[in-house]
């Protein structure tokens, strides 16, 4: 009896000891590991699986995904005709339909109603009152496509957008030269595999050479993906992380490509249930995961590139108003000596990384900074925290105090109705605390402070 009483203890310490090492695991991995200064790659692992996990859930990518395969859906007659339209240019019109009809094999006779609505389409946007309506028509809805893609991606990067000047200049230029590298890609594709099949006659090298094409096709993939995420967001990317993002992504999209296109060969057992709207839930299935995996691949290369300046995530969300004055005053005291010593203004990045400042807390600094009228961007008519910044006013004159008296009117005020009156004596403090503290900092111009460069 004794023994089974002392099994059972044994059995219940160690289900308590593994209880309690699973949830330090998971407090560690949560919360302790933004404090851990190790730069292991366990601990950066980690990290980046944290910034992933949080941003996916705080950012509801999930809904940003649906949003973009209906808009996608919106644009797709449109795309399809400008790339049609740029291959019947080059004469590769042919090569792109028998593409398609490879992808999608069980949809033959939809394919071809299809080309001949988007024909039709092309013809008619050619003629009379049809160019420019049709021009404006093709071009809104591809460009209303990359706007929401751009915006998302700045909502995981934690940047604002750009001018429509500079939307409207960019994404032109994207819509030009995107669709003339596909082309070029897929013919580059085709005529190795063509030129290689009438070199090489050896059957058992064929399967080597199909190798080869489709890691071809693999690299070309990547490079797409890696070109999004450094050019689509509004801020500085890097190579190596939008490199290896994309790499990434790619080998997920080929997979769920190769699953699409196996797919339709199943697609016709559904016919006598959803007719001739048979290929249309799997063509939903697949972009919404398309998309899902281009924002979570956006949102690795975010925390790849952040993760070192992510050592105090929590701390951030829940740092003090007091802390927050220091830091305010440490930044602009950086902005303005720097102007003041006619040293290269910063971007907010650079202001990040020099100094060891987290990212999200410096980009909300300089936004109230900016609504506070106490600082500019460089380049005119862009507001975004990742341009040069410098003050916009006589720093040899500003004081802390001054910065102090902005800061406290940046945002909402004065909108409770008669709170004045029903609190007068909590109104009042305040505001001989407030009136206290900028006298004495009213005395301390913000270049004086000693703060190194």
């Amino acid at each position: 009896m004794s023994n089974e009483t002392n099994d059972n203890r044994e059995t219940s310490s160690r289900f308590q000891t593994i209880k309690q090492r699973i949830l330090d695991l998971y407090t560690y991995c949560t919360t302790g590991v933004w404090r851990d200064p190790r730069r292991t790659w366990k601990v950066e692992t980690v990290k980046i699986i944290n910034i992933s996990v949080r941003s996916f859930l705080d950012r509801d990518l999930q809904s940003q995904a649906c949003a973009m395969t209906f808009r996608t859906l919106l644009a797709l007659v449109p795309a399809l005709a400008l790339l049609l339209a740029i291959g019947r240019g080059f004469g590769f019109q042919e090569l792109l339909q028998n593409q398609l009809y490879s992808y999608l094999p069980s949809q033959h006779v939809a394919l071809t109603a299809a080309f001949k609505f988007v024909d039709s389409y092309l013809n008619q946007a050619s003629e009379g009152i049809f160019v420019g309506v049709g021009i404006v028509f093709l071009l809104w809805t591809l460009i209303s496509l990359l706007m929401s893609v751009e915006d998302s991606f700045n909502t995981i990067w934690n940047v604002q957008g750009r001018s429509i000047m500079r939307k409207v200049t960019d994404y032109i230029s994207i819509l030009l030269v995107l669709p003339v590298l596909m082309i070029c890609s897929a013919g580059l594709t085709l005529l190795m595999s063509t030129t290689l099949q009438h070199i090489i006659h050896v059957n058992f090298l064929r399967p080597a050479i199909d190798w080869v094409l489709d890691i071809g096709s693999l690299i070309f993939t990547a490079l797409f993906f890696c070109g999004a995420y450094m050019l689509i967001p509004n801020t500085k990317v890097k190579f190596i992380n939008a490199f290896i993002v994309g790499f990434a992504v790619a080998i997920a999209f080929q997979i769920l490509q190769w699953l699409f296109v196996t797919g339709q060969m199943y697609v016709t057992r559904y016919n006598a249930i959803y007719g001739s709207f048979s290929f249309l839930p799997l063509l939903l299935i697949w972009l919404q995961l398309v998309w899902l995996i281009t924002l979570i691949g956006a949102l690795l290369c975010f925390a790849l590139q952040n993760v070192g300046l992510y050592n105090y995530y929590l701390d951030v969300k829940n740092i003090s108003l007091s802390y927050h004055r220091k830091v305010i005053l440490g930044v602009m005291a950086i902005i303005a000596k720097r102007f003041y010593e006619d040293m290269p203004p910063l971007t907010s990045s650079e202001l990040s990384h020099q100094y060891g400042l987290p990212m999200s807390l410096v980009n909300k600094i300089i936004s109230t900074l900016h609504n506070a009228g106490l600082i500019s961007y460089l380049r005119p008519d862009e507001d975004s925290p990742d341009y040069p910044i410098q003050p916009s006013l006589d720093v040899s004159t500003l004081t802390c105090g001054e910065i102090i008296k902005r800061m406290q009117n940046v945002g909402s005020s004065d909108f409770i109705p008669e709170f004045d009156k029903k609190f007068e004596a909590s109104n009042d403090l305040c505001t001989k605390i407030t009136s206290s503290m900028t006298e004495i900092a009213d005395n301390v111009p913000i270049i004086s402070l000693n703060i190194e460069l």
